[in-house]
């Protein structure tokens, strides 16, 4: 098993299961070999006053999981009865995988990949905003 591999760029900040660390001054690149380690990345990170919109609550809930603020066991189901939510307004097949692979993560108690996955979903859901106004 490869673990999961970070690339960070110099001075760039990751949170691992509740830690905030720095990169140097260079690139680097490390693996995280443990498979429930929480990982995010704060560049990635969604801000609390960010949170106006379905994916970015969805998202923002992996998230809070990631930073050890909620416990997973508490977030689960709520995380798959708004990921459902979402399906209920995402009906395109690519959409659909995305969603699939989100609810696999979730129930595999993989949040970082449940996250990455309902990440994807943010620029459609802006376009989806943008037309309805």
């Amino acid at each position: 098993m490869s673990g999961l591999v970070l690339k960070l760029a110099p001075k760039e900040r990751v949170l691992i299961n509740g830690v905030v660390i720095e990169n140097g001054d260079r690139r680097g690149r490390f693996s995280i070999m443990t498979p429930q380690a929480n990982v995010l990345r704060l560049r990635d990170a969604i801000h609390p006053d960010e949170v106006n919109t379905p994916v970015r609550r969805v998202c923002y809930a992996a998230q809070l999981v990631l930073s050890g603020d909620i416990e997973p066991g508490q977030a689960r189901q709520q995380l798959l009865r708004r990921v459902e939510e979402l399906s209920q307004v995402f009906t395109d097949a690519d959409s659909r995988r995305v969603l699939a692979e989100a609810t696999d993560a979730l129930v595999a108690e993989h949040y970082y990949k449940c996250l990455k996955s309902l990440r994807s979903l943010l620029p459609r859901e802006e376009r989806l905003m943008a037309y309805q106004q």
